[in-house]
This record gives C-alpha cells, structure tokens and sequence, in this order.
C-alpha cells in the first residue's frame, strides 16, 4: 500500500470521505465505541445533548486490549457524568467493528424503543472512518434519516491529515475498506 497519496486521492478523500452533514434535531444518537478518542467522543456527545440534538443515544463497543471495561462502558459513563441522563442511553457491549455495532445495537434499539419509532439517527464517530458509519448503517436500516458527525482524536487538523504519519495510515486504511466492503455487501452507498 503506497503510505502516500497524490494529490487527486487526498482531493477525493476529502470530499468524498472525511465528511460530516448538517445536524438537526435526531431521535437517535448512534455512538460508534472507541478506545483511541474516548474523551472526545463524550465530549461531542454530551455537547450535543446539552444542545437538544438526540432524545435518546445508544453507546456500541465491546473490551479492548488491555482493559476490562466496554468502550460502551467508558463512554456511557462519561456521558453520565457530563449530565446525560443514564435511562436515555442505551447500552450494546460486544461489538469489535462497524459491522458488529449496528448489527448488535439494532435489536437492543428495537427491543426498547422499537425501530419504527426512530425516524433520524445521527452517527458520532471518528474521522479516520467517516462516512463508512452511515454506510454500514445505510446497509441493515435504510428507512432511517442518516446525519454524520465526527472526532478528531489525532491531534492535527483534519486539513492536515495526509501530513501526519498516523493519521494518514489510518485515514488510508479506512478509505480503502469502502470499495471492498461495498462488494461484500458489508455496508451500501449513502447520500
């Protein structure tokens, strides 16, 4: 894998993955679990309720390496502690991936608030995968309104991202995965 891109794939990269869309008011806050930008993403999240942006959140991710506790756990209690009310977050501790999060987090949403209530979700990520959120969540619940915001965890600003080392190996590693992935039928094209 070539670590650095040209100019017209940083071009496409920006423009066609390290997006966010316009936040309205959602039902759902669809929280992608994390180890590497934890705080950040409790950051956004409790920022976000305290503007009124989702009436409910649920929190995906399972352990990780070297710790006992779920992302799901980590972040949940962050957000507790910033003022989210702990009944509106629901809880989804085994998922490894993308795909696990939304497959997992599907039945526990649907069990407590049922599906067909939620009409607009806004996915809470990092930027390195982006819009691969919203596709994965494109591909098992399409019905669903879908808004994308994201963390910077790196450091950097995400102009900058092809000039750090890291950033861009891990920006690369996910951009990459979109093609595959769509012909696996792991995750569906998403406005």
């Amino acid at each position: 894998m070539n670590d650095l891109p040209g100019d017209e794939e940083i071009a496409r990269i920006n423009s066609e993955h390290l997006i966010s869309t316009p936040l309205r008011p959602a039902d759902l806050l669809f929280v992608f679990g994390t180890r590497h930008g934890a705080r950040e993403t409790v950051e956004a999240a409790v920022d976000f309720w305290r503007r009124g942006f989702f009436r409910h959140a649920i929190v995906s991710g399972g352990v990780t390496f070297g710790d006992i506790r779920t992302e799901c756990s980590v972040i949940k209690d962050g957000m507790v502690a910033g003022g989210v009310p702990e009944a509106l977050i629901l809880e989804e501790h085994r998922a490894t991936n993308t795909g696990e999060n939304v497959i997992f987090s599907l039945p526990v949403i649907d069990a407590t608030l049922g599906r067909t209530t939620i009409r607009s979700v806004i996915c809470l990520g990092k930027i390195c995968t982006a819009r691969r959120y919203p596709m994965t969540l494109q591909r098992h619940w399409p019905e669903v309104e879908k808004m994308l915001t994201t963390i910077n965890p790196f450091g950097t600003p995400v102009e900058r991202w092809h000039e750090d080392p890291a950033f861009r190996a891990r920006v690369l590693l996910e951009w990459r995965k979109i093609e595959p992935y769509k012909a696996r039928g792991f995750i569906a094209d998403w406005p």
